[in-house]
């Protein structure tokens, strides 16, 4: 906020130091924030206005009138009384001396023997005294009960003091979004798009530099930047390439193609449908969907049925599972009579179809056949 504040005095021909922003800005509430924001965004109607003179406009004074006061030095004098008044108040009670280790002053000599040396009871007792440990003294009287702290008010968090020096931590200010149109701006653009690989990880990468048109920076207006500058196209084939690529490295899956993107997939969908691949981007996906069903070996399409999510992602989870059970109870059934229990099963089957037989044995499971199976195997056993 600091940071907008600064840059906004700039352009009204007030350019003010940080210390005297955050001194305005320590004046408003936390709730004042979207005010100062809406107002520091756009361009400057008087000249000029300092940080005093923007509180002074969301306080509800004209920007003409404050152009005035600023121009006047009105806004100096009312700091410099401010000032003063700050130092005619009364210091703070001085706070209670901290606990110290130091040994204690040497006693002086008893008043029997003025002018002569300690007795050697004197010099032991003294001794005693200094070893012996420091008892503290009650803060019943100083601590108050709980009720006082109750009622002190906390400090908010404009009453913290800031970090100074090394530690401060301040955004860089945003450059305005006229920058971005004029032709001085397509090289900033170009070596931007060059590094992303889609319009929104190109959003991200200039909203963090670049204001919009009113606010934030908008998927609109960089667009409307890229057609001014001739790259639109530019971006369009690089997003195709990206997102068809994505699909047919992922097999079809588009929560993968997501996140290998680094969108969300409400920003994929949306982007499929801005490029116009919804019909390739659907013949991609059944593509790979009849590849699913249609896996010609067995430990291709156990294998499969452990990736539920891609499946879901396809479409296809409750097919495929359908009729992989239809096939593994026709293939129980040829080996049925020579098994004992369920593992042996499954190692009969596996060895049959030369397919791992851990694998069957937990296809058994997850697609329900196992306990049918085990009443059939305990039934022949008898």
């Amino acid at each position: 906020m600091a940071v907008a504040v600064s840059d906004f005095c700039r352009r009204a021909k007030a350019p003010a130091p940080a210390p005297e922003v955050r001194e305005a800005l320590a004046l408003l509430a936390e709730a004042d924030d979207f005010r100062v924001r809406a107002l520091t965004d756009g361009e400057p109607e008087a000249s000029p206005l300092g940080p005093f003179a923007v509180i002074d406009i969301l306080s509800g004074t004209q920007a003409s009138v404050a152009a005035q006061r600023q121009a006047c030095g009105f806004y100096e004098v009312a700091r410099e009384l401010a000032h003063l008044r700050e130092q005619k108040t009364p210091p703070p009670a001085p706070a209670e001396p901290p606990l110290t280790f130091a040994p204690p002053p040497a006693a002086e000599a008893s008043a029997g023997r003025k002018g002569g040396k300690a007795s050697k009871e004197d010099l032991e007792a003294t001794v005693k005294e200094r070893i012996a440990p420091r008892k503290r003294a009650p803060m019943e009287d100083t601590l108050g009960s709980p009720a006082d702290f109750a009622e002190e008010p906390a400090l908010s968090r404009r009453d913290l003091p800031r970090p100074r020096g090394r530690f401060t931590r301040v955004e860089a200010p945003r450059a305005s979004f006229l920058e971005l149109t004029r032709l001085t701006g397509k090289p900033i653009v170009e070596a931007a798009l060059e590094a992303a690989d889609h319009r929104f990880a190109l959003l991200r990468a200039l909203s963090q530099r670049f204001n919009g048109a009113r606010g934030e920076l908008t998927l609109m207006d960089l667009e409307n930047v890229l057609r001014d500058h001739a790259l639109m196209d530019a971006m369009v084939e690089k997003e195709r390439r990206q997102v068809l690529d994505g699909f047919t490295g992922q097999r079809g899956a588009a929560g993968r193609v997501a996140w290998a993107l680094g969108l969300s997939p409400s920003e994929l969908q949306r982007l499929v449908s801005v490029l116009s691949l919804t019909e390739d981007v659907e013949a991609l996906r059944e593509r790979f969907r009849r590849e699913a069903l249609a896996a010609p070996h067995l430990t291709h399409r156990l294998d499969l049925l452990g990736r539920e999510k891609y499946l879901a992602d396809l479409g296809i989870q409750k097919k495929f599972a359908d009729m992989l059970r239809k096939e593994l109870e026709r293939l129980v059934g040829d080996v049925l009579q020579d098994a004992r229990d369920l593992h042996e099963l499954a190692d009969a089957v596996a060895r049959k179809h030369g397919a791992p037989a851990e694998l069957v044995f937990r296809a058994l499971e997850r697609l329900g056949l196992a306990d049918g199976l085990r009443k059939q195997l305990l039934a022949g056993s008898r």
